[in-house]
């Protein structure tokens, strides 16, 4: 609420100077995405995409995340009972991106600060995003029994080798000039010279020129010197050999890696590692989504799902019992299951 007591819309639209402007303005929840929200956005985008008065669109962000995700507390309420709020989050959402990814006009998404899960899901698909030193990227799923979703089968499986895959699996966190130099953002801007930039494109002027005289040159990736190891194991068939390389790979960052996939849901980087790959393969965005609102659609409702939120979100005592406990246990079948179609599908 404002000083008013009026209370402030989550997502603000606006057109001036030929900009459409799209302001996320649920700082309190690290503007975490909800149906609401998402449904506005879809709103708002498909008139302005033939909107004569709009030529290009920015996303930003009040507060210090740009989106830290979706509400997924929200979902795994709904999974405890009946699941439909969750699937019609997930529908609203998952269209929400594909509208993103077809949009015919350029999209500025200004990610500095947090920006997880759904919050890459309404930036990366987009034309241009802007990194700071500030932005953090995480497709942090698989710790809560989820997948990266939002189109991370799409994105991620179509990244250098398979930083992708080893990203989905860990969870791994990039900060700054590294999101740049995986490519998950177009441009590297500093964090002091982001209101100038954005006060430029708010004026509607030219982006391309915009944009290149703000960037900024990144170099090798942090984890540059780790990439052959990511390549030879995180490119292997199945998550059994995935953990065996890394246990007998004789380095302390493959130790690392392999300690915290022995946190993370092994039903959910089963199921994670099987929809990379089939995304890789797929030929259309559309068909990655589709696939991805099955998956979602089901594990809305999995015993993994619901444990991992009361863990790490509700109860917070960061100590998931998964089921099952380990990677070898976890069944094809059971994987298999959550692929297969639904009486309704995303796009019906």
């Amino acid at each position: 609420m404002d000083a008013l007591g009026i209370e402030e819309k989550a997502v603000q639209a606006q057109i001036e100077n030929g900009v459409g402007r799209l302001t996320l303005n649920r700082p309190q929840a690290l503007n975490a995405l909800t149906t609401d929200m998402c449904r506005e956005m879809a709103g708002t985008l498909s008139a302005w995409a033939s909107d004569d008065r709009v030529r290009y669109v920015v996303l930003d962000h009040i507060g210090r995340a740009f989106c830290a995700g979706g509400d997924v507390r929200a979902a795994a309420r709904s999974g405890r009972g009946d699941g439909e709020a969750a699937r019609e989050f997930f529908r609203t959402e998952y269209r929400l991106n594909t509208l993103i990814k077809r949009f015919p006009k350029p999209i500025i998404a200004l990610i500095d600060g947090v920006t997880m899960g759904g919050g890459v899901g309404i930036s990366v698909h987009g034309s241009h995003r802007v990194s700071t030193e500030d932005t953090l990227f995480a497709m942090p799923e698989t710790g809560i029994g989820l997948f990266p979703d939002v189109g991370g089968g799409w994105f991620l499986p179509r990244m250098a080798g398979e930083t992708g895959t080893w990203l989905a699996l860990t969870g791994e966190r990039l900060k700054g000039a590294d999101v740049r130099a995986a490519g998950l953002s177009t441009h590297h801007v500093a964090t002091a010279d982001l209101p100038a930039l954005k006060a430029e494109l708010l004026a509607g002027g030219d982006i391309d020129n915009i944009l290149h005289r703000y960037d900024r040159p990144v170099g090798e990736p942090s984890f540059q010197e780790h990439l052959e190891a990511i390549n030879r194991i995180f490119g292997k068939a199945t998550l059994a050999d995935i953990a065996i390389a890394l246990k007998l790979e004789d380095s302390d960052w493959a130790q690392h890696q392999g300690e915290v996939l022995a946190t993370r849901s092994p039903f959910s980087m089963s199921v994670t590692l099987r929809h990379l790959r089939e995304g890789r393969r797929l030929q259309t965005f559309e068909e990655v989504m589709e696939m991805e609102f099955r998956l979602a659609s089901r594990i809305c409702q999995s015993h993994d799902f619901l444990e991992g939120v009361r863990a790490v979100l509700e109860d917070k005592d960061h100590s998931p019992q998964w089921l099952p406990q380990s990677i070898g246990c976890v069944s094809a079948h059971s994987v298999e299951a959550l692929f297969q179609p639904l009486s309704r599908e995303l796009y019906d």
